[in-house]
């Protein structure tokens, strides 16, 4: 019985790197181990390209800082669906961080998820906030609404390129009570 616990310990030996991959775990002799982290360096540029997008919407939308526009937004920005009709370049998305703002100066985005391809950077959000100022002519009433919608951003060099989205506006027209309840 003497002679188990000595078999064990040589079909074990302890990690001499603790803390990295193998993260200090015993290692059994002949199956190989990790020998280097996992390689991450595209998920580097992915972290980032995220980063850009969702820094973007809350200092815009969130906190209805304008000149995130000119910090996020690169000079050529197209946006091939104006929000709300609005221009298609950096101005238009300006433009809509203050009326939405203006309107909901609590506006926020929940974000339902976010996902990364390339260059791309697709998000799945609500907005909403309360109505404490006229927007589309509807005076301040008080009430809560909400906006769901898909954005797909392009990201390059740190800076957003294009936009293709497509916001529910007519379920925001209808909760402005700009169009009729189904």
């Amino acid at each position: 019985m003497t002679r188990q616990p000595q078999r064990k310990a040589a079909l074990m030996r302890r990690d001499p790197h603790p803390g990295d991959a193998r993260g200090g775990k015993p290692q059994v002799v002949g199956v190989p181990a990790l020998i280097t982290p996992p390689q991450t360096a595209g998920m580097d540029t992915i972290s980032q390209n995220k980063n850009t997008v969702t820094s973007f919407i809350d200092a815009l939308f969130t906190k209805g800082d304008l000149g995130a526009v000119d910090e996020y937004l690169a000079e050529d920005f197209v946006d091939h669906d104006p929000p709300m009709g609005g221009p298609a370049n950096r101005e238009g998305m300006r433009q809509a961080g203050a009326m939405f703002r203006a309107a909901f100066p609590d506006w926020h985005s929940d974000l339902d998820f976010l996902v990364e391809e390339g260059d791309l950077v697709v998000e799945n959000f609500t907005a909403s906030g309360t109505q404490q100022g006229e927007i589309f002519g509807v005076p301040a009433s008080g009430r809560t609404v909400s906006l769901p919608g898909i954005n797909i951003w392009r990201v390059r060099d740190g800076r957003i390129t294009e936009r293709w989205g497509r916001l529910d506006e007519l379920g925001l027209m209808r909760q402005l009570g700009l169009a009729p309840q189904p």
